[in-house]
């Protein structure tokens, strides 16, 4: 079953988009573009060479949004993809999802990330019913961890060698909201 194509206007320059085939090209841009920077922090760079590897990734995304366990966004600044971001999975039985984002350097100390989050958590906690949403960052990855401690998200503690990066383990930060802390 196909499950309707989710967009939301978080302001008057963004808005979130579910990730589409058509996005494609633009976003295998900005990945390659934003390459060096992404890889101080994610893990999955070295796996998308090709515009075929990011259809790859937004097939399985749509895939999995047809199975209704995650939703990936494009996030839009002025009509451009400046990132994305999403619930990686939705854990029914427990009211619980996930949610990790990357936003390309020419975007970046304009909140578009932390306001897209927020649209995100109030739609996992109105719409889905959910009852609890983690983030999870690289230790050192400070403007990363800025936004959930800017949305008020409590640090539970940090997950030793938690993340293979291409040459190293790093350790993640994990922040957690619940439905009644959220505002």
């Amino acid at each position: 079953m196909q499950r309707k194509l989710f967009k939301l206007a978080v302001n008057d320059t963004t808005a979130l988009t579910m990730i589409e085939l058509r996005d494609a090209e633009e976003l295998f841009a900005l990945t390659e573009a934003s390459r060096d920077y992404l890889r101080q922090w994610l893990p999955w760079l070295d796996s998308v060479r090709a515009v075929e590897d990011t259809r790859n990734f937004i097939q399985t995304c749509l895939e999995q949004h047809a199975r209704n366990d995650g939703l990936q966004c494009c996030m839009r600044y002025e009509n451009q993809i400046a990132g994305v971001i999403g619930f990686h999975y939705l854990d029914w039985n427990n009211r619980l999802a996930e949610m990790g984002y990357w936003l390309a350097p020419p975007y970046q100390g304009r909140g578009i990330v932390t306001q897209c989050c927020r649209a995100l958590v109030d739609l996992a906690f109105s719409e889905l019913q959910l009852n609890r949403v983690v983030i999870r960052a690289a230790e050192r990855n400070l403007k990363s961890r800025a936004v959930p401690e800017r949305l008020g998200f409590v640090k539970e503690g940090v997950q030793r060698e938690a993340e293979w990066l291409y040459d190293h383990y790093v350790d993640l930060v994990m922040y957690s909201m619940l439905k009644r802390d959220w505002h």
